[in-house]
């Protein structure tokens, strides 16, 4: 399952449309010895919080269980806690586990942009993409939310998901308004404009998006259909070669062997 959407204020995670985009070593971090230095429960809560999502980033889902258990342990009321559990339990594909940690992180702090935007991602994830439009919003809603942009693209592209394609490209606007360089943004602008058969703007799109990021099996496999499309043969075989080669696990790659186009 993709995350990359985390948002955790005190983590920097790197997601490519998770998985697909990074690599990063495991953190040297003894997180069995650092307790006593942290101070007041609240703090505990933070740290250790920090520690799971860390772990969480890096695909190790048990690790960032055990240091979630340690963060709730020293503060029971501390929301972040429960909307990364929400996160890793969605990983683990535990449903309920996941919602209810999630329920109970909105519980304690509705208004929490980063908890509302997982939430939504949840919904996203789990064929609840209209849904979770909505938590979106709620997360934009707060005027202390320092990253909205990644809301409206992300809502854009659960929107396109169940082929809502002008809301997804209002949404795509609002994103690109507010920071043009949101990579998310200019790859659902492509892949709507491919959609609609506007090819030469969809390359365009692609292009931009190029700018501002690593190749992700989402984006080659576009590019693939795409130069598919205008004939460019070379270019086709350039992006299919890279997708083979980056990707080989990915189910883009796996259409492409398919010939499953569109």
């Amino acid at each position: 399952m993709k995350r990359f959407l985390v948002l955790v204020p005190f983590v920097l995670l790197v997601a490519a449309c998770a998985k697909e985009t990074t690599t990063t070593m495991e953190p040297e971090v003894d997180t069995g010895r650092i307790i006593g230095e942290v101070g007041d429960p609240r703090n505990r809560a933070r740290l250790h919080t920090e520690l799971g999502a860390l772990y969480y980033g890096r695909g190790n889902m048990g690790v960032a269980l055990e240091e979630l258990r340690v963060a709730t342990k020293a503060d029971a009321s501390y929301a972040p806690a429960y909307s990364m559990f929400g996160l890793v339990y969605m990983e683990l594909r535990e449903k309920r586990l996941a919602e209810e940690n999630f329920q109970r992180a909105l519980k304690l702090s509705p208004n929490d942009s980063d908890i509302n935007h997982n939430y939504a991602w949840y919904l996203c994830q789990t064929d609840r993409e209209e849904e979770s439009v909505h938590f979106f919003l709620r997360a934009i809603q707060n005027p202390l939310y320092r990253k909205p942009w990644r809301s409206y693209s992300a809502a854009g592209l659960c929107l396109l998901r169940v082929n809502k394609v002008q809301e997804a490209e209002e949404m795509a606007q609002r994103s690109l308004k507010i920071n043009p360089r949101d990579a998310r943004a200019n790859l659902l602008m492509a892949e709507i404009r491919y959609r609609q058969g506007a090819d030469q703007e969809a390359q365009t799109w692609l292009r931009r998006f190029g700018e501002v990021s690593p190749p992700t099996a989402a984006s080659l496999w576009l590019g693939v259909r795409i130069e598919r499309k205008l004939g460019q043969q070379l270019n086709e075989a350039s992006l299919a070669s890279q997708l083979r080669k980056r990707f080989p696990g990915s189910p883009e790659y796996q259409k492409l062997q398919r010939g499953e186009y569109d």
